[in-house]
């Protein structure tokens, strides 16, 4: 008997798409946005602490006294005044002209996503290899996976990617006759674990990388989010050739103007520009001079000490709940910036098995297979502070210890049912090798 499906086209899709999978988050959207359900699951930014009313009058004035010109097309390459604010907002974290960062090497694209999508496009064959932190950004391995790479995960530890695992993880991939491309990492507040990579191992990876040969592509959404003290430079800062800066204006500003962009190599530039006017022809005008007036005349850099504050303060929140409610076995980071905690769960339960259950309580989060290429990581979720307010924070958590409680003594209870796959430490896998998916 041959199988069926409801999908009449399945025999016309092109080769890429059979491995397409839909991401965990975003599956877990529809539930986690009920009213009732403490979500701790998206990684959206607090957007009303905005002065809303402010922006609002401002993007009322692009359409009626500059609409001949924000609704009009616009270039590929984005707008050289935004190219020339991204350059200042660049130079707070250290990346400015002296290590060779202009607007003529800017890139405007349609978010942080569309960024790293055109790297994708410029770089990866089907079947090279992308190294990439295990856990790593659920929509980057979507990329990766529509171009048809393959990703090998490089642990990490409290600070972050360690540099005898990347070592050892070129090593075997040479062996192995495999091609690897280029080096994926979020070295700051990382999304999903939280951690940031130590002041002396960005260098370490970066002189790996360089005698490797390979590229580094830095994705940097959450630098300017720190609770305690300034963030390392980033990476881009400290290398001007091989290293891709990627960042985005929606964790800072507002993610619905989808406006991101790269700072890439110069010579690669057109490259980037070119496969960015196939897919869209030219980013939005009117976003770009949404985000241009925004930076030009609101008080932006204050805005940002505001976003800061309201993270930590909740960051603060879902720490506390965690160490008065968790049940004992249980882990997790201490993030110094961003909008996310990695937590490691008591022996045994799975986090993926146990979400059903989860929303059924009314608190929903990210199992931590969502993270990692081959579906491990049953042993740990993300869970995320920055859309919650404090009590709301604590009411979730409360609802979740409540569920792995009843976990812990159902596994007592009746033992393991099918076994939680294998586990993960905090921020890393279990072996230094390469964990290729």
């Amino acid at each position: 008997m041959t199988g069926t499906t409801l999908d009449d086209y399945t025999d016309r899709y092109a080769r890429r798409v059979r491995g397409m999978t839909a991401s965990e988050i975003r599956a877990l959207f529809a539930v986690a946005n009920r009213p009732e359900v403490v979500s701790l699951a998206g990684g959206a930014p607090y957007i009303a602490a905005l002065p809303l009313d402010a922006v609002g009058e401002m993007l009322g004035r692009l359409g009626s006294e500059h609409g001949a010109t924000t609704l009009q097309y616009g270039v590929g390459q984005g707008a050289p005044e935004l190219r020339e604010r991204i350059c200042e907002v660049m130079s707070l974290s250290g990346i400015d002209a002296s290590c060779g960062a202009s607007p003529e090497d800017v890139v405007v694209t349609v978010g942080g996503q569309q960024a790293l999508d055109l790297v994708a496009r410029l770089f990866l064959d089907p079947g090279d290899v992308v190294l990439a932190e295990g856990p790593t950004y659920v929509g980057a391995l979507g990329v990766f996976q529509a171009a048809q790479a393959q990703v090998a995960h490089v642990p990490m530890d409290d600070e972050g990617l360690i540099p005898e695992a990347l070592e050892v993880a070129i090593a075997d991939l040479a062996r192995a006759g495999r091609r690897v491309k280029f080096l994926y990492t979020i070295p700051t507040y990382q999304n999903p674990a939280g951690v940031t990579l130590s002041e002396e191992r960005r260098e370490r990876v970066l002189d790996i990388c360089e005698r490797a040969g390979l590229l580094v592509v830095e994705d940097d959404p959450y630098g300017q989010l720190g609770f305690e003290g300034e963030a390392p430079r980033p990476l881009r800062a400290r290398r001007r050739e091989g290293v891709f800066y990627l960042s985005t204006f929606s964790k800072t500003f507002a993610p619905g103007l989808r406006v991101g962009w790269i700072l890439a190599p110069h010579a690669v530039r057109d490259k980037l520009v070119i496969a960015s006017e196939a897919q869209i022809l030219c980013p939005s005008a009117y976003a770009q001079s949404a985000v241009s007036t925004y930076l030009g005349t609101m008080p932006w850099r204050q805005q940002l000490k505001v976003y800061r504050e309201i993270y930590r303060e909740r960051r603060d929140a879902l720490l506390d709940a965690m160490a008065d409610l968790m049940p004992e076995g249980t882990t997790w980071t201490r993030p110094q910036g961003g909008l996310f905690v990695w937590a490691t769960l008591p022996d045994g339960l799975d986090s993926k098995a146990m979400m059903p259950r989860a929303v059924a309580a009314r608190v929903a989060y990210v199992p931590g297979t969502g993270f990692y290429a081959d579906g491990t990581g049953a042993g740990n979720m993300r869970l995320n502070f920055s859309f919650p307010t404090p009590e709301r924070i604590r009411e979730g958590v409360r609802r979740l210890a409540g569920v792995m409680e009843q976990e812990i003594a159902m596994r007592k209870v009746f033992g393991a049912v099918g076994g939680a796959g294998p586990r993960r430490r905090r921020g890393g896998s279990d072996a230094p090798g390469p964990d290729l998916a």
